[in-house]
């Protein structure tokens, strides 16, 4: 069931709607004849990106009704103020609180303040194209999918955020995923955010709150064990801004690993090469070193092979890069891939286990 965290239940509405040019253009009749949708968007402490968010799904070429229910967690910012702005300028708007600030509580409390039978999910650092929604209606109308989702594009503005971009659009970076690399479209495990039927949220009990990340995977992955159809087009691209600075994008890696296995724990037989190519990474370099700090000089092989491979890697997935961000590329890649790895190995057997009430 979905869970919302209710005291103090608040929605602000107000101000005067802006339609897109595409909606000022088509007729109620029109409008009647597509599906109407819900955006949810859980927000925390996204004061830099928060505004551009909304603008771009308030821009939405959609002949359709829609709505946006942001769901704001306790911030350290100007978040809440900002979504309190928006929300009285735009009556498509509404702000409810998230006490606990966390993605899957944020995401259970937006669905049930929503109104609608389409839910779209939107992060608060994620720029939607102006057909995302068209999109993701269209296609799901098409191929029948409980979920459908498309390419997070990573797109960075400094050269530190364009390395990583770089990285997280790279097979080298991510392996082989889809919704990261592109490819055709179909059937997929999981896909980046994701437009979801309402009846296959409540079919599955909405997230779990457990969950604090991986959430998206497990999600989908009890979608697909439950019959239902998880779909991956390129079609839906959305922007999505990368971690600023090396501290924080280990931090990101390291929960995600951490996670990850969370999920392999809780749903057996999900773990596959892709996940386990970091941790097997990381201990094979650590016993290397080991060995090579005690004399048995065959054993920096590893350690120095593997550097040899990440350097040779960002010459061959740098390319077009500006020289600020490829010197940064090796040091990205490897962040990546060892801050994933020991998340992993160090994740706790009680991580993800429900908390006493």
């Amino acid at each position: 069931m979905f869970v919302a965290c209710n005291s103090g239940f608040v929605q602000y509405r107000g101000g005067v709607m802006n339609p897109s040019p595409n909606a000022q253009s088509e007729s109620r009749a029109d409008r009647g004849t597509w599906p109407a949708v819900s955006v949810i968007m859980p927000v925390l402490n996204e004061e830099r990106h928060l505004a551009d968010a909304v603008g771009r799904i308030m821009e939405q070429r959609y002949p359709g009704e829609l709505e946006l229910v942001l769901a704001v967690g306790p911030c350290r910012d100007r978040t809440q103020q900002i979504a309190k702005r928006l929300a009285a300028e735009n009556p498509r708007v509404i702000v409810v609180p998230n006490p606990t600030g966390r993605t899957p509580q944020g995401l259970n409390i937006a669905i049930k303040a929503s109104q609608y039978s389409i839910l779209v999910r939107v992060d608060g650092h994620s720029l939607l194209p102006s057909d995302y929604v068209y999109a993701a209606v269209e296609t799901m109308e098409e191929t029948g999918a409980d979920n459908v989702g498309g390419l997070m594009a990573a797109e960075g503005v400094t050269p530190f955020e364009k390395a990583v971009a770089r990285a997280m659009t790279s097979r080298l970076g991510v392996g082989n995923a889809p919704f990261h690399t592109g490819g055709e479209a179909g059937e997929a495990e999981t896909v980046y955010l994701g437009t979801f039927r309402r009846s296959a949220l409540e079919r599955v009990g909405g997230y779990d709150e457990t969950f604090v990340r991986a959430q998206d995977w497990e999600m989908n992955h009890r979608i697909r064990q439950s019959g239902g159809r998880i779909w991956f087009t390129p079609r839906m691209r959305v922007t999505y801004r990368p971690r600023p600075n090396l501290r924080a994008l280990a931090k990101q890696y390291f929960h995600t690993g951490r996670w990850r296995r969370v999920v392999g724990r809780e749903h057996q037989g999900t773990l596959n090469l892709r996940y386990l190519a970091p941790p097997v990474a990381v201990i094979a370099i650590l016993a290397g070193t080991v060995a090579g700090a005690f004399g048995f000089w065959p054993g920096w092989i590893v350690p120095g092979g593997y550097a040899a491979a990440i350097v040779v890697g960002s010459v061959a997935t740098g390319r077009g890069l500006p020289m600020s961000a490829w010197l940064r590329l090796p040091l990205v890649y490897a962040t990546m891939h060892l801050s994933w790895g020991i998340g992993f190995l160090t994740s706790p057997p009680h991580l993800g286990m429900p908390r006493p009430t």
